[in-house]
């Protein structure tokens, strides 16, 4: 099912080159919702709503009613998984927790540094026929160990005007503030610049479509953003002893998420990558996504065998893959090698799905080979830093000349001047 090749015979650019573009029109497109929405506010989410989801939506926010009713219908074994992995993301979390520091290691000269959590944190959860409620506690959790007071998620209603009870039950668990019905483009644009009902905020995360990505790529510098999300990707290093089906499995994890997602298969033994082409081709269709896994696999799927699995880990690092699992006799050997990935995943018991549900690192990852300078969404996206500086008039003194001379260097004699101007000999009356 999987195209093999010797390492070789493949250049890295072949497994990098993902046609992820959007159409010429998107760009308009999202530039005409951002304007409509910027004009009308409510209006126009309300009139989206009913165009692109056919809901008819009275009021945009979710009530409280809306919630209980949610939790009230939830299976309890349900609510309490949501619940554990609730708890292992928190956990998770916290450990991520920066102190404010000072240093006073020179007279007179006091440093530091000051973290402050965003005021308001956006949160957009795609929905449709879909729910990921995983994807609400993966990017609500981190905020609220952040410390963000307000934070506000959109996500789109069904026909039926309301939002999946199962998306209801994971924001409230996480502690979601206000809730909305509106997706796309469009929320994008109420999140960055406010409406009558969503308030403007500081920063929006989540995963969405193309038009999404497109949104928040527009948006950035009224607002931040957390990344510009691609395509899911998986790659693992297996080496000749690991188990072909369970391998094949974790591939066809990621391949089921989209025509553009990625499986790539990295071994030290042909026989071992024939043996997992064969066990994903089997397995692939008996899965209800059949039709989605056959054209990722055979569009950006491939296996390559390398002689070293140390030759393996640089292309691993060239690939800078979402998801990196090292199916090895012994993984944590190879993790020295391993410098470019959203997450690492070792052994033959800790296969993505754990990571995307359960272990407790957020799930929301780097794409595109953009792991070599991103990292994952954690508790820092929510936080600001701020530098402190305190002087004494003798700790100034004794840097003004240094001063002066690199800020006249630079023709700034303003700067120098403000310096100067605090020595300056006062007046004889």
């Amino acid at each position: 099912m999987i195209k093999l090749y010797n390492f070789d015979e493949l250049r890295p650019e072949e497994i990098l080159n993902r046609d992820i573009r959007a159409e010429k029109n998107v760009e308009d497109v999202v530039d005409g919702i951002i304007a409509d929405v910027r004009a009308r506010g409510d209006g126009a989410l309300k009139d989206y709503a009913l165009k692109f989801d056919g809901a008819a939506i009275e009021n945009l926010q979710v009530t409280q009613e809306e919630i209980d009713e949610a939790f009230a219908n939830m299976d309890p074994y349900f609510l309490e998984t949501l619940r554990e992995a609730a708890a292992n993301i928190e956990a998770f979390h916290r450990q991520q927790v920066h102190k404010n520091f000072v240093m006073n290691d020179k007279p007179g000269v006091v440093l530091g540094q000051k973290y402050t959590p965003i005021e308001k944190a956006g949160v957009y959860v795609p929905g449709g026929t879909a729910a990921y409620p995983s994807t609400v506690l993966m990017d609500v959790i981190p905020a609220k160990v952040a410390g963000v007071s307000e934070i506000v998620m959109t996500t789109p209603a069904g026909k039926d005007g309301k939002v999946n009870p199962v998306i209801l039950a994971a924001a409230a668990t996480a502690g979601v503030t206000k809730i909305f019905k509106t997706g796309g483009a469009q929320a994008v644009a109420a999140l960055a610049y406010g409406t009558q009902s969503i308030p403007a905020v500081d920063k929006i995360v989540g995963p969405g479509n193309i038009y999404v990505a497109t949104a928040k790529r527009k948006v950035f510098g009224k607002v931040g953003i957390d990344m510009i999300a691609g395509p899911s990707e998986i790659l693992v290093l297996a080496d000749g002893g690991c188990d072909p089906a369970w391998v094949a499995a974790d591939l066809l994890s990621q391949a089921e998420h989209d025509r553009l997602a990625s499986a790539v298969l990295l071994t030290d033994s042909m026989a071992q990558a024939q043996a997992i082409s064969c066990e994903m081709e089997r397995q692939a269709k008996l899965l209800p996504r059949w039709d989605i896994i056959k054209e990722s696999v055979a569009n950006y799927g491939c296996a390559i065998v390398f002689d070293e699995l140390t030759d393996a880990c640089k292309m691993a690092d060239v690939v800078a893959p979402e998801h990196l699992e090292v199916v090895t006799a012994e993984p944590r050997e190879l993790l020295p090698y391993l410098h470019n990935a959203g997450a690492i995943f070792l052994g033959q018991y800790a296969p993505e799905p754990l990571g995307d549900y359960m272990a407790g690192p957020c799930h929301v990852l780097p794409t595109s080979g953009t792991a070599r300078f991103f990292s994952p969404l954690s508790t820092d996206t929510f936080l600001k830093k701020t530098s402190v500086i305190e002087y004494t008039r003798d700790a100034l003194e004794g840097y003004a000349q240094d001063i002066i001379a690199l800020a006249q260097s630079e023709h700034l004699d303003a700067h120098a001047n403000s310096i100067a101007v605090r020595f300056a000999e006062e007046p004889k009356k």
